[in-house]
């Protein structure tokens, strides 16, 4: 009976700490979501939701001591819609063993990044703390990347316009105030509304001109990404107070480089 209780406390006593309970949920999350592509029709579909769901709130029961003296819910923004972008793409890739092992290592990796960063976004609105930076490329990159995959399975699936639009916002939007949030880590939202609604509807005009094109969700996505980074980046730069004119040149040429890429391989004939 000692025994047992013993273990019991180094068991409870291994989920005290941060880090040990991101490896935990990282490792439970990455076998749900491989579990999931042995699934057949909606039901893959309804365990990816579930997925992303989970992660939200295995993020927020690790936060939770934290998150009691600075509630933002914009933190658990990102690791719902990097599950579900990771889970919806995971379903369109050729059922390979070696491909799906790849693609959990990938979501693994990346999610137990997202962890991190998160937790490092929540501490940093109570005190400084010197990894604010390196917190803030991981979850740049990590939302580009969600963005991709949620654009490329919006996309694949040639839904009608409004349709189409309608997917677009419903992702853009959440992401777009994260990644501003990332930057002014503002408790409450409403102060961003107006400049996030202001972006959002920039990326859902694009979009609507991209239904338009004769080309692969490939690359369709990748160009909607890509003006997704241009949003981002000046919006960011405006909040740090550095857009200045070589900065603004250089996200001109992302868009300019972007552009010719679309031109050149979408089908005109």
């Amino acid at each position: 009976m000692n025994n047992l209780r013993l273990k019991l406390k180094r068991f409870l006593r291994f989920f005290t700490n941060k880090r040990q309970k991101f490896i935990a949920f990282t490792l439970l999350l990455s076998l749900g979501l491989f579990i999931s592509e042995y699934i057949l029709g909606k039901s893959a579909v309804v365990m990816v939701f579930g997925v992303a769901l989970l992660t939200s709130v295995f993020l927020f029961f690790s936060l939770r001591g934290d998150l009691k003296e600075n509630f933002s819910p914009q933190v658990l923004i990102l690791p719902f819609f990097y599950s579900l972008a990771i889970g919806l793409f995971y379903l369109l890739i050729p059922a390979r063993f070696l491909t799906r092992i790849g693609m959990t290592i990938l979501y693994a990796f990346g999610l137990y990044s997202l962890f991190l960063s998160q937790n490092i976004f929540i501490v940093s609105a109570i005190r400084t703390i010197q990894l604010l930076s390196g917190a803030r490329t991981v979850s740049l990159v990590l939302t580009l990347l969600s963005y991709f995959f949620l654009s490329n399975v919006v996309f694949s699936l040639h839904l009608n316009f409004f349709f189409t639009i309608i997917l677009v916002f419903l992702y853009s939007f959440p992401l777009v105030l994260q990644s501003v949030w990332t930057y002014t880590l503002e408790q409450y939202m409403f102060s961003q509304l107006f400049w996030v609604s202001a972006l959002t509807v920039c990326l859902v005009e694009v979009a609507a001109f991209l239904w338009f094109q004769f080309s692969t969700p490939t690359v369709i996505a990748l160009f909607l990404t890509a003006i997704f980074y241009v949003t981002l980046g000046l919006s960011h730069a405006w909040l740090e107070r550095r857009l200045f004119r070589s900065v603004i040149l250089e996200y001109f040429w992302v868009t300019a480089i972007s552009f010719i890429f679309l031109i050149f391989f979408s089908s005109w004939f």
